[in-house]
């Protein structure tokens, strides 16, 4: 009887050990956010109308309808006149930028960040575990790890990764290197820093598809601080549930849709062409398949199979998810969209059926600070909690979109009411304004007119 009573507890006690062991592993895959901090120009680098087009017109490469063409862009495009400039645009020289330039540009984005970062937590830079740096753009030796290593004086044994290339999906690339470290070093604290070059990248020919980047990107930048750390729960903004990343590289279309390459005339810059939307909502799709079942409660997944199953097709496959009756917030409380430019705001608010309160962050990041890549994520955040509409226990959605093509997602919990107003803190009463109508038509508007083939547009 004692044999058969140890035959029987034995499997079972191991099967217990086990259990223990998974569960004790699942509960160490923490990533909690305790503190972001944004980058924000000085203000003698804002874009107002005039001096975008002091920019656009000293460009000789340029005709009529190039004019024509930024005009409609600039005026269709959801930015205002305070984003930010890179200086060597400002100056007239991005047509020979140098590498001390490019440097500079970085570094004061970088540093400012990491400053105010390391000084609102407390937590000194040799305390840094694990360091991500994210610049698509620029990718100098020593690599831009290196050089926040040695500015701060980091411990010899940290884990650092510098990433280039990526795109605007980066940010959440960077987190996801962050996360799955954490799940083999406890008690470790991670600095990830997302920004682009901007100004050594501003592009001078005069190819339209290449031209609509200058229209968008703007500076901006954007540092985080993450742990593992139970001890740091209390303290802690945001806690990280599930990131779900896509790739369509093996995609033609897909791969060429936002790419760098050089013009006919050998100027360097990046392409957006017209199949970008549909890469993004390829992306998109595939990248909801993975990440619905991860959000939604079983109720509205069973609803969405029946659904999908007996009800009638849709020729978008994500807005499949809403003509089948799926409702995202039954999952997620708040919709963090990366402010590539409006086309993408309202395409991916369609394919959710989310409403304009929805996409208001989105919107009024785009306004104010542009695109600012892998950074722009942030601005959105920001702007949620400076509205004072982030509460202890909402799930916030976030999206982004990255050339390659990819489509990084993920979900936030928020630990607490938060209501810093933060980048935001100048401003944030006058947001949103009654029209985000950019007021380019209404100075620039004669390049419409017939007559100005006539006329020779001197900026002098």
């Amino acid at each position: 009887m004692e044999l058969l009573l140890a035959v029987f507890l034995l499997p079972l006690s191991y099967a217990i050990i086990l259990f223990c062991k998974k569960l004790l592993a699942w509960r160490d895959q923490r990533c909690y956010m305790v503190h972001y901090e944004c980058f924000k120009a000085s203000e003698d680098t804002k874009l107002n109308t005039d001096t975008c087009a002091g920019i656009v017109l000293r460009n000789k490469n340029l005709g009529l309808e190039e004019y024509k063409f930024l005009l409609q862009t600039i005026v269709s495009s959801g930015i205002g006149e305070e984003t930010y400039s890179p200086k060597i645009v400002l100056a007239g020289q991005e047509d020979s930028p140098s590498l001390k330039d490019s440097l500079s540009e970085i570094e004061e984005i970088m540093y400012d960040t990491l400053d105010k970062l390391f000084a609102k937590t407390g937590v000194s830079p040799s305390e840094i575990d694990v360091l991500v740096v994210n610049v698509s753009l620029l990718s100098p030796s020593p690599s831009l790890a290196a050089r926040i290593i040695n500015r701060y004086k980091m411990k010899e044994d940290i884990k650092s990764y510098n990433l280039s290339g990526m795109g605007c999906s980066a940010s959440l690339l960077a987190i996801d290197i962050a996360r799955n470290i954490f799940k083999f070093h406890k008690d470790a604290f991670a600095v990830v820093v997302s920004t682009e070059s901007m100004g050594p990248n501003w592009y001078c020919g005069r190819e339209k598809s290449m031209m609509l980047s200058n229209c968008l990107f703007r500076v901006g930048g954007c540092s985080m601080l993450l742990t593992n750390k139970r001890s740091m729960k209390h303290r802690a903004l945001f806690k990280l549930n599930t990131l779900v990343r896509t790739h369509l590289g093996s995609n033609d279309e897909a791969y060429n849709c936002c790419i760098q390459i050089e013009d006919s005339l050998g100027y360097r810059g990046f392409c957006l062409t017209k199949k970008l939307t549909k890469a993004a909502a390829l992306s998109f799709t595939e990248n909801l398949k993975a990440l619905v079942p991860k959000v939604l409660p079983l109720w509205q997944l069973l609803r969405y199979v029946i659904s999908s199953r007996f009800g009638k097709k849709n020729d978008t496959p994500v807005l499949e998810l809403v003509a089948a009756g799926l409702d995202f917030k039954t999952g997620v409380e708040h919709f963090c969209i990366h402010p590539g430019g409006r086309a993408v705001i309202d395409g991916v608010g369609k394919s959710l059926g989310l409403t304009e309160y929805d996409l208001e962050p989105a919107r009024m990041a785009l306004h104010r600070f542009g695109n600012t890549s892998a950074g722009g994520l942030w601005y959105v955040l920001g702007y949620m909690e400076a509205k004072k509409r982030l509460k202890k226990g909402d799930r916030i959605l976030m999206i982004s979109f990255g050339a390659g093509f990819k489509c990084n997602n993920c979900v936030w919990q928020v630990m607490k009411d938060l209501e810093d107003a933060n980048v935001w803190e100048d401003c944030i009463a006058s947001y949103p304004p009654k029209s985000i109508v950019n007021p380019f038509i209404e100075k620039y508007g004669w390049i419409n007119d017939p007559s100005a083939s006539f006329v020779k547009l001197d900026w002098n």
